[in-house]
Parts: structure tokens; C-alpha cells; sequence
């Protein structure tokens, strides 16, 4: 009887999973066209994807365009060593991956949270067998109710599940409501989100000690993240790594 029960739901879920699709096909979220699979990415875009592979910048995960030594650093980390221990970003942010991820963050697209949790996943590989804690980039209360879910908690939701990982929504807040970072210079950015967050101070035993990976959707010009870095180190983070599913070249 259980046995007929678990067949009948099944083919009753496969059955309305038939209409939905009949009804609102799956489209691409980079392009638009129908696709056999929600949330999978058509073959042209998929070819079109720069994910980030060796050889890269041992900090910043800048992908180099030759091969180069072991360990090595860009030239901008090694004239100015952020602050972050590395960052490792899966994909390039340009005009095959944009759509993607405008969808995923602005076009209610939460359905893409396990197609990008598993860029990430793989991305982020040695950053996540380090990692004591996943903590999202938080948004300000006010975005986030107009927006109605963060993309970046998701995401740490997602990796937390997929590497059995303690994920920490909470301590990390955003006091200040921050103008768009868009066509800001990097100082602009820097100077935007001093002081934007900070550490619940009745939380900050849960990052006291532990190694922090935030996670983020995009990285530009990395003064979102270092601010969120230097928050978590001054409470007590023993050390703090970023993974984005992308970043700009």
C-alpha cells in the first residue's frame, strides 16, 4: 500500500510537472529560449561561460592569461595585500554570464540557487574544506524587503547543505542602507560602505575563533567584501575567505 501511495504521488507530481512546463515552458536563464531542464543553461550560453580555472592569483583568484609559478600573487596583491586571506570567483562576470545572474539576483530567479550553488561548490572547492562558517553579504532590511529574499544567503544556504557546513545568516547585519556602488571609482567604493556593517554583539561568540567564508554574488572591486572582512576579523574571526559565483575581470 505504501509502496502504490509513493508511486501514485509520483506520478501525479510528474504529471503536474507535465502542465507547468506545457504551460510556462523552462527558458534559459541567459537567453531566453526553451530548454528541456529548468534551470539548466542552453548549450550556446553554457559555451559562452568563462569559468575561472588555474592559472590565477593565489589571493584574489584573478585568472591569469599564461602559465606562471606555483603560488603565485597578481601584481595588485602584492602592492596592496587585501585583507581577506583569498577569494575564488567560479565564473567571469561579462556578457555570457550577466543574464544568468540578473535573473538569479533581480528576476525572482531562487529556482537558479542550485544550478549556482554547484558553480560554487566546485569554485570553491579548498576555500569550503577550510571553512568553519558560510556567511552571506547581507542586504540592508530595506532592499531586502523589497527585493523579498538576499541571493547571497541563499547561495550560503545551498553550499551549506551540499558540504554539510554550519551557515550563519544572522551576526553579520548591514546598519546603513548604501547608494549603488554602479559607476562609482574603487575609492568611491570604499568610502561608500565604511561603516555599512557590523556584528550582532550578542553574536559574535558564533565568529569568535572560526574561519569565515562570505559569500557573495559578484565581485568588483572587492570594497564590499573588505568591509565585511574587517568587521568579522575585529570580531574575532580567525580568518575570513570570499567565494562569488562571479567576478568582474
Amino acid at each position: 500500500m505504501v509502496a502504490e501511495r509513493a508511486e501514485l504521488a509520483k506520478i501525479m507530481t510528474g504529471g503536474a510537472r507535465w502542465l507547468l512546463d506545457a504551460v510556462l515552458p523552462p527558458r534559459c536563464p541567459g537567453c531566453g529560449i526553451i530548454v528541456d531542464i529548468p534551470a539548466a543553461v542552453c548549450g550556446g550560453c553554457w559555451s559562452r561561460i568563462a569559468f575561472i580555472t588555474a592559472p590565477m592569483c593565489q589571493c584574489c583568484g584573478t585568472p591569469f592569461e599564461f602559465t606562471v609559478a606555483e603560488r603565485s600573487l597578481c601584481g595588485r596583491c602584492l602592492a596592496e595585500p587585501p585583507v581577506y586571506g583569498r577569494a575564488r570567483s567560479a565564473t567571469l562576470y561579462d556578457d555570457a554570464s550577466r543574464g544568468v545572474l540578473l535573473r538569479f539576483k533581480h528576476g525572482d530567479g531562487l529556482h537558479l540557487t542550485g544550478l549556482l550553488g554547484a558553480w560554487l561548490a566546485r569554485a570553491g572547492a579548498p576555500l569550503l574544506a577550510d571553512a568553519d562558517l558560510l556567511v552571506p553579504v547581507p542586504l540592508h532590511w530595506t532592499r531586502l524587503f523589497a527585493r523579498r529574499y538576499n541571493q547571497a544567503a541563499a547561495l550560503a544556504l545551498d553550499l551549506g547543505a551540499r558540504t554539510d557546513t554550519l551557515v550563519d545568516v544572522l551576526s553579520l547585519t548591514r546598519v546603513r542602507r548604501t547608494p549603488s556602488q554602479g559607476t562609482r571609482t574603487r575609492s568611491g567604493r570604499e568610502r561608500n560602505v565604511r561603516g555599512a556593517f557590523q556584528v550582532l554583539p550578542d553574536r559574535a561568540n558564533l565568529i569568535r575563533g572560526k574561519r569565515v567564508l562570505l559569500v557573495d554574488d559578484v565581485l568588483t572591486s572587492g570594497a564590499t567584501v573588505s568591509a565585511c572582512t574587517r568587521v568579522l576579523l575585529r570580531a574575532g574571526a580567525a580568518g575570513v575567505d570570499i567565494l562569488t559565483i562571479a567576478r568582474v575581470p
